[in-house]
């Protein structure tokens, strides 16, 4: 049997999560996958803690064939990405894709931001991401073309300041990897999902989302994962240093 490979998919905290639904496609995919989560995070916002959700999330990886381990990391420590693919390469070896669904995500505008959020908005959103992104290049030991980096973005920046700002600098980071690890020729792209409700919106929000979506429904993270799983493959590989829009038409 050949040799899965690895994948590491941060931000998997929650079953109805992108994240989770990223992790879900790549067990199918074939990948062996590992993930990170931080609870801490989900008791902070609305939805509450899920204590239960990512041992739930890994049941359905390994039933997919996929070994995994789940690692809890608090990105915005500058110690916890090297830490993090230290315990993923213990448990499962080199990491050959890397797969950003992480955020910090508390809504606040310009006025009422305070300067404890902004910073932790940007050192988990921004920060985070480029040493992320750093270790995964120092380590990464597999044929020049193979590696992949992807990250999942958002746009949503009015009355939510630090997290627009903070994902906007991501944008930034991962695309200049594209350029910058040239000689490894990892692909490094942005998916922007558009709105996709994982248990975030009202019915207000719902509505102001459904209503100039020209597919005529909310995004869903199996939209997502299709994607990110192809930017992921052989196939996707010519596709580099993009950001990609996969919202149904939301913006067009």
């Amino acid at each position: 049997m050949a040799q899965r490979s690895v994948v590491l998919v941060t931000g998997v905290g929650r079953r109805v999560g992108i994240g989770a639904g990223i992790a879900a496609q790549l067990a199918r995919d074939g990948w062996d996958v590992a993930t990170s989560h931080w609870a801490p995070y989900d008791e902070r916002m609305p939805w509450g803690p899920q204590p239960d959700d990512p041992e739930h999330v890994h049941a359905g990886l390994r039933a997919a064939g996929a070994r995994t381990v789940a690692v809890a990391a608090d990105l915005a420590d500058p110690a916890a990405p090297a830490r993090l693919f230290e315990t993923v390469e213990e448990a499962l070896g080199a990491v050959t894709a890397l797969v950003m669904c992480h955020c910090e995500s508390v809504d606040s505008s310009i006025l009422d931001t305070t300067v404890e959020s902004f910073d932790r908005h940007m050192a988990v959103n921004a920060r985070a991401t480029w040493l992320l992104v750093a270790e995964f290049s120092r380590r990464l030991r597999v044929e020049p073309g193979t590696g992949r980096i992807v990250a999942i973005t958002s746009d949503h920046y009015v009355h939510n300041l630090p997290y627009g700002a903070s994902k906007g600098a991501m944008d930034r980071i991962v695309l200049a990897a594209a350029r910058e690890l040239q000689d490894q020729r990892i692909t490094a792209n942005v998916v922007n999902p558009g709105p996709v409700d994982t248990g975030w919106m009202d019915d207000a929000v719902r509505e102001a989302a459904l209503t100039p979506n020209p597919r005529g429904r909310l995004g869903t993270p199996q939209d997502t994962a299709d994607l990110v799983a192809f930017l992921l493959s052989a196939r996707g590989g010519w596709v580099n240093g993009q950001l990609l829009f996969s919202d149904g038409g939301w913006k067009a």
